[in-house]
């Protein structure tokens, strides 16, 4: 067991050296090799409105004139080490881990992101709880209930909430319960939880069940599958014919081996959330980390969306760590490999 969890946590250091080295080709390289030059690189840090001298002192104070092995090498060191960044009269310290420094907004980015970032946690934990419980347990009914009523119906569901984007639900979401009916809160509404637990959950009620029908939807399809598969093994008769209580028989032996794929599907579907949920905070003006990024995308401001990359990369990676261990507790069979 020992030796499975440090080989996980060698390959997740390993491939977050690797996503460093994509984002910053995607970033940097990409763009070189496409025709950019170091003046329009610079650009996308201070703005389009900047003379063409004063983008080219941008860029030689950004060093973006050096060999891009230089570039990338100096990429990592603020990522471990900090950097300092010129704004002019006076030079700033962007502390480690430096995920960059917006010029637009004279600020680092990680400060700016850690300040969204509970908005975001907030969403993403609130929904998988709702989307995970729930279908999961569609999916484990409808399969025990092949081919009655409450199986199509569910199924019909699920393949409605798969159907519809999130802006569309969302929306119409907001136009029955919040403003027509004035149930809900409305849009843009969010309290810290420790300022009001209460008031947190009802400013982000409507957005957890809006996200989490169409994430559930997905589930409940994929349980229903794997139960399906699972039930009619041998291990399951062989449960039956010993006695055991059927309710030990579905959970115990029967949803236990088909949790494999969920936890999958559960540790990309977190990790990417986490990293921003960029149509569901746009669509009720949350200030997490998905609506900052698409800020930064309107305003041109590449560090922001450098390090909101960076950010969500990480948490995909940390969700996928998570459940690799995870395997280990619900599949004995990971534990002799």
């Amino acid at each position: 067991m020992l030796v499975y969890v440090v080989r996980r946590l060698l390959a997740a250091v390993v491939l977050l050296l690797v996503v460093t080295a994509a984002t910053f080709a995607i970033f940097f390289l990409v763009p070189r090799l496409a025709g950019a030059t170091p003046e329009s690189l610079a650009s996308r840090y201070v703005g389009r409105t900047a003379d063409e001298a004063t983008m080219r002192a941008i860029a030689t104070k950004l060093g973006f004139f050096d060999p891009v092995y230089v570039q990338y090498g100096r990429f990592l060191r603020q990522l471990v080490f900090g950097a300092d960044f010129s704004t002019g009269p006076t030079t700033v310290h962007c502390p480690a881990p430096c995920l960059g420094y917006s010029f637009l907004t004279q600020n680092p980015v990680l400060p700016d992101i850690i300040d969204r970032l509970p908005v975001t946690m907030s969403l993403a934990a609130g929904a998988a709880v709702l989307w995970l419980t729930s279908g999961v347990a569609i999916g484990v009914l409808s399969a025990l209930r092949r081919g009655s009523v409450f199986d199509r119906a569910a199924m019909s569901v699920a393949l409605t909430g798969v159907s519809l984007p999130i802006f569309f639900t969302g929306l119409l979401s907001l136009s029955i319960f919040s403003y027509g009916l004035g149930i809900t809160a409305p849009g843009g509404s969010y309290t810290r939880i420790e300022d009001n637990p209460l008031l947190w959950a009802y400013d982000l009620l409507l957005p957890w069940i809006t996200l989490a029908f169409l994430y559930s939807a997905a589930y409940a399809r994929l349980t229903r599958a794997g139960m399906l598969d699972t039930m009619g093994e041998d291990f399951i008769r062989t449960a039956r014919a010993k006695g055991l209580p059927e309710r030990t028989v579905v959970v115990k032996h029967g949803l236990r081996a088909a949790l494999t794929p969920i936890l999958t599907l559960f540790g990309l579907d977190l990790g990417l959330l986490l990293g921003g949920a960029i149509l569901t905070e746009s669509t009720f003006s949350l200030p997490g980390i998905g609506k900052y990024s698409v800020d930064a995308v309107v305003n041109n401001d590449l560090p922001k969306v450098l390090g909101v990359v960076i950010v969500g990369s990480l948490f995909i990676i940390v969700a996928n760590l998570v459940v690799d261990l995870l395997y280990a507790v619900v599949d004995p069979r990971v534990r002799t490999r």
